[in-house]
């Protein structure tokens, strides 16, 4: 569904146009039909070519009626920007013009209007200037149709093209959040009641839904929903809908109000917004009053310019807006800024923050936080920049951010509370990652943990420094992981090694007989022992649980072997000043290769040195 607006001068033939394409009179007011001009909204609904069906918008073009006209145009996906072709561009073509791309309506037609009063040659000098006119605005692309609501000529291609425009234009019927309903129309009919009218945003409406009319919060309840005058259900974003309301008076209720869901939005009297002037614009000067124009509602603002002393024309400023009276927005809402002597449209801009603290002027903190929330709303932009990747140190991320600790703490605070991001340590030195991140990550490490442990089962783990180089990690980074992932029973670890949780470094039955059969023959044999014939993997895993002691290439020695050796050696150098191989080789009737190798050991672990043919005690 989509909804397109007519814009364009007075006496353009804008509602002529609509009648001529849909044959119904936008014209809903006798003072309207009697003085041939719209002077507020008219609503009509055109089925195209293809099959869709859009709603139509016509809103007034004389000057003395565009507050009227900016009611009609927030809830647009399009727009027909009409210009008749026997006077071409008018003051009220380029105001609306200005208007639809301050509001950054990209998708649209340009119809000249009346193409049967002028000859071929004058209109396409008006295509011309028409060209010239929309080159670096939001309409700059938009195809150009001359019609003639009179004769019928081009109205048939002027449907094809409108169905070619939506077709790049994204709908918002979808939407499946918090409805919203600016108010455009308030009325009653007998026998049913309170009826309002406006375009539907964000979210569906169905019937019964208990609803709140918003800024007052007044309760209501929907009695009964209508399309295009087609009674229904539910009414879909992007739709102009009619609402029949139960519990309230017309009188309770005035253009600019908007229906919703009771308790969620609240109204705001302070807006943060990114603005841009018109180049033809006044300067705008710090604490101007001005007019406010955002969904249908208008409200009195005074304007603080928070990083210029006066915005010129034709620039960009963050502003903040102190309303006069509550409004209802949520960020990413474009608004108009008009002044109200001489009645002029001066600027507009987009809504990036509805519930700001009220700032000082000048703060670059300030101006920091706000170009972060431009980019899109905090806790998006920290979730994008996390993805699905490896943890991030929450310093760097919120200076790769731009964030401001002022916004960036709390929200990770909320993040970690809502389950949406997992910290890894505690601050200021913590890291995040995303529950995806984590759970890659996590299986990241435990598939070679596994494919190394089958491959080497008597080793503790895989060395850490492999782990960090396999996850292309900081250490301190490694360190936070390893420890969470411990923690929640994932693995374990120590200074030099990691293994998936529960693993156990234990020989097999074979193994392990293979191995007692080794140390058994040494035992045999204590001070001249077989080197033991066993597997590498086997041979390092009795190491390194002290099975063995290693003093040389091809010399082991059990441990209590290998105390007694050294003690005696210890006691032999203390009681008569040295030890000789000899003297070592007779006491336990072993061989020089033996004595040999135990000595140059501990002279290697500096226990002894040599000295001449003997050695002595460091």
């Amino acid at each position: 569904m989509y909804v397109i607006g007519t814009a364009g001068h007075v006496d353009h033939g804008k509602s002529t146009l609509v009648k001529a394409l849909t044959g119904i009179d936008p014209d809903r007011l006798a003072e309207e039909q009697r003085r041939e001009m719209t002077i507020d909204l008219g609503f009509a609904w055109l089925r195209l070519p293809s099959g869709r069906t859009v709603s139509l918008v016509d809103v007034p073009g004389h000057e003395r009626f565009i507050k009227n006209m900016l009611a009609g145009v927030g809830g647009l996906d399009a727009a027909l920007l009409i210009i008749a072709a026997d006077e071409g561009f008018m003051p009220q073509t380029t105001e609306h013009l200005a208007i639809l791309d301050l509001l950054q309506i990209q998708h649209g037609v340009v119809v000249l209007t009346k193409a049967d009063l002028v000859e071929a040659e004058w209109l396409e000098l008006v295509r011309e200037d028409v060209a010239s006119r929309l080159h670096g605005t939001s309409l700059a692309a938009a195809p150009v149709v001359a019609v003639s609501a009179r004769t019928g000529q081009g109205l048939n291609e002027l449907k094809t093209i409108i169905d070619q425009v939506l077709e790049a234009t994204p709908t918002r019927g979808d939407a499946r959040g918090v409805p919203r309903l600016p108010i455009d129309r308030t009325f009653s009919i007998e026998g049913f009641g309170t009826v309002v009218t406006g375009t539907l945003i964000d979210g569906p409406l169905t019937l019964g839904q208990e609803v709140v009319i918003l800024p007052h919060g007044l309760p209501a309840r929907i009695r009964g929903l209508q399309v295009h005058k087609q009674r229904g259900e539910m009414a879909l974003p992007g739709s102009r809908v009619a609402v029949n309301l139960a519990g309230l008076h017309p009188s309770q209720i005035r253009r600019g109000d908007v229906l919703s869901l009771p308790g969620r939005y609240q109204p705001t009297q302070m807006l943060d917004l990114r603005l841009r002037t018109l180049a033809d614009a006044p300067p705008i000067k710090q604490n101007d009053g001005l007019d406010l124009f955002v969904g249908a509602a208008e409200v009195r603002c005074r304007i603080t310019l928070l990083d210029a002393e006066v915005l010129q024309p034709g620039a960009e400023s963050w502003v903040q807006l102190r309303l006069d009276a509550p409004v209802v927005v949520t960020k990413g809402d474009r608004c108009i800024l008009r002044v109200a002597s001489p009645s002029l449209t001066v600027a507009g801009g987009q809504v990036v923050d509805p519930h700001p603290p009220r700032h000082r002027r000048f703060r670059a903190e300030v101006v920091a936080g706000l170009e972060t929330l431009a980019r899109g709303n905090p806790d998006e932009l920290l979730l994008q920049a996390l993805g699905a990747g490896p943890p991030r140190e929450v310093a760097d991320l919120l200076q790769e951010l731009g964030m401001p600790e002022s916004i960036g703490l709390p929200l990770v605070e909320d993040l970690v509370a809502q389950g949406r991001v997992q910290m890894l340590g505690s601050p200021p030195n913590a890291a995040l990652v995303s529950p995806e991140g984590w759970g890659r990550l996590t299986e990241r490490l435990a598939a070679p943990l596994r494919a190394y442990q089958r491959r080497y089962p008597l080793r503790e783990g895989m060395p850490r420094e492999e782990v960090r180089q396999r996850l292309r990690l900081t250490p301190r980074l490694l360190a936070l992981c390893l420890e969470a992932a411990q923690q929640q029973g994932l693995l374990g670890w120590n200074e030099t090694s990691v293994w998936i949780a529960g693993h156990r470094a234990e020989p097999d039955a074979t193994t392990r007989r293979s191995l007692d059969a080794a140390l058994a023959a040494m035992a045999r044999s204590p001070y001249a022992p077989p080197t033991p014939d066993l597997d590498p993997e086997l041979l390092a895993w009795a190491l390194e649980r002290g099975l063995l002691v290693r003093v040389a290439a091809d010399l082991f020695f059990l441990p209590a072997t290998y105390a007694e050796l050294v003690a005696w050696v210890r006691a032999t150098i203390i009681s008569t000043g040295s030890v000789q191989v000899s003297q070592l080789r007779d006491q336990f009737g072993t061989t020089r290769r033996y004595a040999l190798g135990l000595l140059e050991h501990l002279d290697e672990r500096r226990v002894t040195r040599r000295v001449g043919e003997g050695r002595v005690l460091v």
